[in-house]
């Protein structure tokens, strides 16, 4: 039989499934077993998780967790986190109560405005298009009133709509650089929604114009859509303490702050080492978000361009050692929402929402920008003192067993040898095998 296939996609869910597992696998009963033993017995539940996509076979699980211990401006949270990465949750719980003994975590928003943007082509003079651009502007507002009348009620809307020429960049090319603020709304349908309307009244009013018919000039609207870059939308989150109130029982304070502080200048520097540092804070504000149901994809996009906008990439964090008092702080861009998508229709990300006293969007940033700051806190701390592989390793311990079918015995006592041997994947599976033998 082929393995393409005409119209997958009007197939029930059961017939997708014995399509796939007839074609590409060589045991079909044990592939459609794999599928159904990870439905949801309650069939309106599963229902819900159907419809989140196309073509859905069956329900994929991550791991959630909580960190808890978190002070942030003088409240507690317990943090929820959804990643499948051994040893991110543990470390941000450590980070967490490491600083909760210190005066706890600190924040601030210091933006929410997000931006979309009309992308066109103009072939005339560039004075008639920014004449033409100061007459239509009105109408452009007046056009979308429809679509920004509840937002505008709840204190949002569109703040600004500039154009644009980046001719020098590529030719003819102008856009409508369009700013909004969409309060507790990620806002992409409503960014997108304004955008299309600006495009069409833009158009339209550019072919009415006797002006241009006259010229013979053309005005082509390539496309209009958000932007993920929100370097606006933008919240600061920092620890601070004395230098001496880092010393530990192995560790001396002021040492450790020297040695911190060269590591993160070493990432403000070396790109190499910054993609690392920076997927370190990304392991903690992924889990957050997909623990409430927000789009990661946009705010890594939009994160890792923030951390090149001069042109290099670098850390996103930063420390320093001044007076006696250590600091290590983080701005990042955050366009985050809690409402609408999935924040009101996944049972575990309305859970979530509720764990953490059901935020608005501004403290949703601040929570988010605090559990970064915490995984790349715990990951540095352990890099400049005891390695990062000792902790990782034994928090991975568990996989390697489950790998290998340990049984619950065996477990028990492979976690009793190691906690006085280094974990490594040779010396767990040499250590099962001594104990079968």
């Amino acid at each position: 039989m082929t393995k393409a296939i005409s119209g997958f996609s009007k197939l029930s869910k059961t017939e997708k499934i014995t399509w796939l597992t007839t074609n590409f696998f060589n045991n079909s009963e044990t592939a459609t077993q794999t599928l159904t033993s990870y439905w949801n017995t309650d069939a309106k539940l599963q229902q819900l998780h159907d419809e989140f996509i196309e073509n859905t076979i069956t329900n994929y699980y991550l791991p959630l967790g909580v960190a808890p211990n978190f002070t942030i401006n003088d409240t507690i949270y317990t943090i929820p986190m959804a990643i499948e990465e051994s040893s991110v949750v543990a470390a941000a719980s450590k980070a967490g109560k490491f600083w909760q003994e210190r005066g706890g975590f600190k924040t601030t928003v210091l933006g929410t405005t997000k931006v979309g943007q009309v992308h066109f082509t103009y072939d005339g003079d560039k004075e008639d298009l920014q004449q033409y651009f100061d007459k239509i502007t009105p109408k452009l507002n007046e056009d979308v009133e429809e679509i920004t009348v509840n937002m505008k009620k709840r204190g949002g809307g569109i703040k600004n709509i500039a154009l644009r020429d980046k001719t020098a960049a590529v030719d003819d090319y102008y856009q409508l650089h369009c700013t909004f603020e969409t309060l507790d709304a990620m806002g992409a349908n409503f960014i997108n929604s304004c955008l299309e309307q600006f495009a069409t009244t833009f158009k339209e009013g550019f072919e009415a114009d006797a002006r241009f018919r006259e010229s013979g000039n053309t005005l082509d609207i390539i496309m209009s859509i958000l932007s993920n870059y929100v370097p606006d939308c933008l919240v600061r989150a920092e620890v601070s303490c004395p230098v001496d109130q880092l010393t530990e029982k192995d560790i001396d304070g002021e040492t450790f702050a020297k040695k911190f502080v060269q590591a993160v200048t070493i990432a403000e520097e070396e790109p190499y080492r910054a993609v690392t540092h920076n997927k370190g804070i990304m392991n903690g504000i992924d889990a957050v978000i997909l623990a409430t149901g927000n789009d990661f994809r946009a705010v890594e996009a939009g994160v890792h361009a923030y951390a090149a906008r001069d042109g290099q990439y670098r850390s996103l964090t930063h420390a320093s050692i001044k007076d006696g008092i250590f600091t290590f702080w983080m701005e990042i861009p955050l366009a985050l929402g809690t409402v609408g998508g999935l924040t009101k229709l996944h049972p575990l990300v309305k859970w979530s929402m509720e764990l953490l006293g059901n935020p608005s969007a501004k403290e949703l940033m601040q929570i988010v920008a605090v559990a970064g700051l915490a995984q790349n806190f715990a990951a540095l701390k352990s890099l400049t003192t005891t390695g990062i592989q000792q902790g990782h390793m034994k928090m991975h311990l568990m996989n390697i067993l489950n790998q290998m079918n340990a049984t619950p015995d065996e477990k028990q006592q492979t976690i009793n040898h190691f906690k006085s041997n280094i974990v490594t994947h040779s010396a767990v599976v040499t250590f099962i095998d001594e104990l079968r033998s």
